[in-house]
């Protein structure tokens, strides 16, 4: 048995490395089809970047009166806390409220002279919340309403910011829909034309097979070499693949982060070991699958 799986493994490997033209031709369109397999990964990455991008966008604010003190206003804090919607509350006291107003129009004229013309500060205090969804800013608008502490509150403004969140929810949902379909077709098509090439690189060895039958080889005998090279093939795509997406996302990172604030490259890295295990997955799993469905069905072996 253990000689019978070398002498297939040994066989497997000099086919790989003999038939240049059918390997190559194997090798290419792997590599073509891993490439489209990452760039749907890092599709997917980009899109929950994002999305992720667009969620800590939004937030609800919960203006208090001037007499609410900042204890009664960090006690409201812990008890938003406590929801599960809820994913961060920042307290933003008057002073901090003015000083980013005043850094935000420092450049127009218009709206901080009269602000210095009042000579006092007209801003509230208040509570910036974050949810973790866009959908649970309703959820945790209704809590701050029907709570003990809601006569603290001057305005909560949900209801203006409403429309955007449900925009928002929208968006985010289409981006991932749209992501998830794309990846599906491509990797399709990738599968297709993977499985095409290599049914055409055993075609090539039929008269290799025909006589390795006449002399009373077993299926497994004649199968096996050709496993073994779609797994070869599968495995060193992968690589190649991995290099060649590394150099494209070093060339085109800056250009990306500074188009949407996505560094590729630091994905990649950060996913190496995830993105390279999905490569030979596919690679090595599409070897091997359509060896076996090309000799079968092609062969008759």
């Amino acid at each position: 048995m253990f000689l019978g799986v070398k002498r297939i493994v040994k066989s497997g490997t000099e086919k790989f490395l003999r038939d240049r033209s059918s390997t190559g031709a194997a090798l290419v369109v792997m590599v073509i089809v891993l490439f489209v397999v990452s760039t749907a990964y890092i599709l997917q990455g980009v899109a929950s970047f994002l999305v992720a991008s667009l969620e800590e966008s939004v937030d609800v604010s919960a203006y208090f009166y001037d007499a609410v003190s900042e204890e009664q206003i960090f006690q409201v804090q812990e008890q938003l806390k406590t929801l599960a919607e809820v994913k961060e509350v920042e307290y933003v006291s008057k002073d901090e409220a003015l000083s980013r107003f005043v850094e935000l129009h420092r450049d127009d004229e218009e709206i901080l002279e009269p602000l210095q013309a009042l000579g006092r500060n007209p801003l509230r205090a208040s509570l910036n919340i974050k949810a973790h969804e866009p959908g649970q800013y309703g959820a945790i608008a209704e809590f701050l309403s029907h709570t003990s502490f809601s006569e603290m509150l001057a305005d909560v403004d949900f209801s203006e910011r409403a429309p955007l969140i449900e925009r928002l929810g929208a968006i985010t949902v289409g981006v991932r829909a749209t992501i998830l379909a794309v990846i599906i077709a491509l990797g399709a098509i990738g599968a297709l034309v993977a499985f095409n090439t290599i049914r055409l690189a055993i075609y090539s060895s039929r008269e290799e097979i025909e006589v390795m039958r006449l002399v009373g080889a077993s299926n497994w005998f004649i199968r096996g070499p050709f496993l073994i090279q779609g797994v070869l093939v599968g495995v060193a795509a992968s690589c190649i693949t991995m290099l060649f997406a590394l150099g494209v996302a070093f060339g085109i990172s800056g250009q990306l982060e500074a188009f949407s604030g996505f560094n590729v490259t630091q994905f990649l890295l950060g996913n190496f070991f995830m993105l390279l295990l999905l490569q030979l997955i596919v690679g090595i799993g599409l070897g091997i699958i359509s060896s076996i469905v090309a000799i079968r069905r092609y062969l008759q072996v």
